[in-house]
């Protein structure tokens, strides 16, 4: 490719790249901007939300902000954090090993697919309080209620992705003389990694949810307990201001995985 065609390229891509981040970022700014006309500005007498329901973007920010200052906030997310990428990590890696051997076992995968389904299909809810019977009400029951969540998403996708690998590659493989490691590591990875990835994605907003919904049943620290801390005294700042905490958590954690994945999948193009 002539060097020229690929500067113009790179320069398009440059663009809309800043494009994609700009519109974002608008979405961002008029999202808020609405939410602090809906709350602040008379219409005509009295704003159309209550901010004793709905508070306003100025009074969360301005809380997030004096919860990071003051270092209150550090503590529980620290707990928090902690309890996610242990949930993330032990729930992707079970489902990965899981995902390959039962794709690569049919008649395993044929006599547990009904309990799987059924363990699935079981309400995580439920599973909280018999965790806090179990490992106790420090970090290892939010960890177990999150591995659940990981676990399932992570499961199915890596099974399908194992089972989509091109007979006709599997043929071409063992013809040039490849074992099944060889073929783990050469066609079955790569033609899964796509779909781990893409279950890697929401499978962290799931672990974040085990460890902030097992703090909220039962907890004495994380952003869950202090989530239900202020619904318990009506504070509707404090929960929008734990919400926030929580998106951008979620989103720094999704952006680690992206670079990974970027690296991991630069083969593809």
């Amino acid at each position: 490719m002539p060097v020229w065609t690929l500067r113009s390229v790179q320069r398009a891509l440059s663009m809309n790249r800043a494009l994609v981040i700009a519109l974002q970022l608008g979405v961002g700014v008029l999202g808020l901007a609405a939410w602090h006309f809906l709350t602040t500005i008379p219409a005509p007498k009295e704003p159309l939300l209550s901010q004793f329901f709905f508070s306003t973007p100025a009074d969360v920010l301005s809380r997030t902000w004096s919860d990071i200052a003051s270092g209150v906030l550090w503590k529980h997310l620290w707990i928090t954090g902690i309890e996610t990428v242990l949930a993330f990590t032990i729930g992707a890696l079970s489902g990965l090993a899981a995902g390959f051997w039962f794709a690569r076992r049919a008649l395993l995968a044929a006599v547990f697919d009904p309990y799987i389904k059924a363990a699935n299909a079981l309400p995580r809810v439920v599973l909280a309080p018999i965790f806090a019977l179990w490992f106790g009400l420090g970090i290892w029951s939010k960890v177990a209620l999150g591995v659940t969540l990981v676990f399932f998403i992570v499961f199915f996708n890596v099974y399908q992705g194992v089972k989509e690998v091109s007979p006709q590659i599997l043929a071409n493989a063992r013809m040039l003389g490849m074992n099944e490691r060889q073929l783990l590591r050469h066609v079955y990875l790569p033609s899964a990694l796509s779909w781990v990835f893409s279950s890697l994605h929401t499978s962290v907003g799931f672990a974040l949810v085990g460890a902030v919904v097992g703090e909220y049943l039962g907890s004495a620290a994380g952003l869950g307990y202090r989530i239900s801390q202020a619904e318990g005294v009506l504070d509707v700042t404090g929960v929008f201001s734990g919400m926030l905490v929580l998106a951008v958590f979620v989103v720094v954690i999704d952006i680690f995985v992206t670079l990974i994945e970027r690296r991991l999948l630069a083969w593809k193009g």
